[in-house]
């Protein structure tokens, strides 16, 4: 069957892979998004039910076919199939969605150890060491960073303007923060540098707390630290702003009793 422009169609039967591969541009959804929906179908469902019609395979197919999935993958898949099935029926072309009441599972989000700048500073990250500092003073997304050129950095100051994914994550992704220092070109890809902080147990997100607790030691403003960092909503960055370490506790702790005694 031929989908076109995915126009309606009532009672045409379609197969799942013909308009999964003809729906992914017209998703209204991120660039990103688009990448890992059509990784997630690519590994867990196109050899399965690609070449089966989209209104013959049934909730109880699907759920065996999650229940093996870790959360994560479990949660990307559904989303991506709900998705699929959302944009089926809004053009008649099945009537209901066999995914619509799976329950997603609950994802446990373990707090990320991050290193704070000194960590950073102290420690050779070998051929993209320049890379590592600089987006640990500056907060960078990866896309953002591999984007920019050397032209987005005048005047102490570095403009994001884009991701390598095409637009920023968000609006408030446009910003300008000021320039510390270590920019140097970004590889293509994010594999050299997640492995250069492997051995440190980070990730290069982690980087972004590292700047978020940079910011936080440096007295400025959580709603300052937001725009910085290219977060919409300042709530986000105040849960790491309210990030304690040890030492900290020790150094507040160390202030306390002096305060104490010297009243």
């Amino acid at each position: 069957m031929e989908v076109g422009a995915l126009s309606p169609t009532k009672g045409v039967k379609v197969k799942l892979d013909e308009f999964a591969n003809h729906c992914w541009k017209f998703l209204p959804v991120t660039k990103k998004t688009v990448q890992n929906y059509r990784g997630a179908y690519s590994r867990n469902i196109s050899h399965l039910f690609g070449s089966r019609e989209m209104n013959s395979i049934s909730k109880r197919e699907f759920l065996e076919v999650l229940a093996p999935l870790n959360p994560p993958n479990y949660f990307q898949t559904l989303m991506m199939l709900r998705v699929l099935y959302r944009e089926a029926i809004s053009r008649d072309l099945v009537v209901d969605s066999p995914v619509s009441s799976i329950r997603a599972p609950r994802i446990h989000v373990q707090p990320k150890k991050f290193l704070t700048w000194e960590e950073v500073r102290d420690n050779n990250f070998g051929k993209y060491d320049s890379q590592v500092k600089f987006l640990a003073l500056h907060g960078l997304r990866w896309g953002e960073a591999a984007a920019l050129k050397n032209s987005d950095i005048s005047e102490d100051k570095v403009s994001i303007k884009r991701s390598i994914h095409g637009a920023t994550k968000t609006i408030a992704g446009v910003r300008q923060v000021p320039y510390i220092g270590y920019f140097k070109e970004f590889p293509r890809t994010r594999m050299p540098i997640a492995k250069a902080l492997e051995p440190y147990g980070v990730t290069i997100h982690s980087l972004r707390k590292t700047y978020a607790y940079f910011l936080k030691s440096n007295n400025v403003h959580v709603t300052t630290a937001a725009k910085f960092m290219g977060h919409s909503n300042p709530l986000v960055t105040l849960k790491i702003y309210t990030l304690v370490r040890d030492n900290e506790i020790d150094d507040i702790g160390n202030e306390l009793r002096k305060a104490l005694h010297s009243s």
